[in-house]
């Protein structure tokens, strides 16, 4: 007997109904945990993209919305990807002014992780017909960076598919 799209057998209870799953997701949290950076010889960047990030504007309590990129030189430690979410999104109830909220973002990767080099890049929406853009970055003390590398971007990454 064929089945039916869209119809539910008797023995199947509807979304609301069905147990929790075992390993509910994880709360946000601001601690960001780390690993060892697997090639400390080297420079390397490592780039994050969060084209999702939530807050709100301390002054009206109406959202914000940002896409931070960071780039990213580690020395020996790497930030954990996984903490690293749960830290941005545990700015969704929050209040912060785009200027400081990017700065303490910094200083929190920073601290967790002593990279040689760090940039974010957070890109704000419009808001009241003003777009924001904040740029902050921090560099090792005596460390020099190495020639840049233009790598040119993939069809898809500037919207241009088939």
């Amino acid at each position: 007997m064929a089945k039916t799209a869209g119809k539910r057998s008797a023995a199947t209870p509807p979304l609301n109904e069905r147990p929790m799953p075992r390993n509910p997701p994880t709360a946000p949290s601001k601690q960001l945990h780390v690993f060892e950076n697997p090639a400390p010889q080297r420079d390397y960047v490592i780039q994050f993209q969060v084209p999702e990030f939530t807050c709100h504007c301390p002054l009206t309590g109406q959202p914000d919305f940002a896409h931070f990129t960071i780039d990213m030189i580690a020395d020996k430690l790497c930030v954990e990807l996984k903490s690293l979410k749960m830290y941005f999104w545990s700015y969704r109830d929050e209040g912060a002014f785009h200027e400081k909220v990017t700065n303490t973002i910094l200083d929190d990767i920073v601290q967790a992780t002593q990279p040689r080099f760090i940039r974010i890049t957070a890109k704000w929406y419009v808001r009241g017909g003003i777009y924001t853009n904040v740029v902050a970055e921090h560099r090792k003390r005596g460390w020099k960076p190495q020639p840049a590398v233009d790598l040119p971007s993939m069809p898809m990454e500037r919207g241009l598919l088939g």
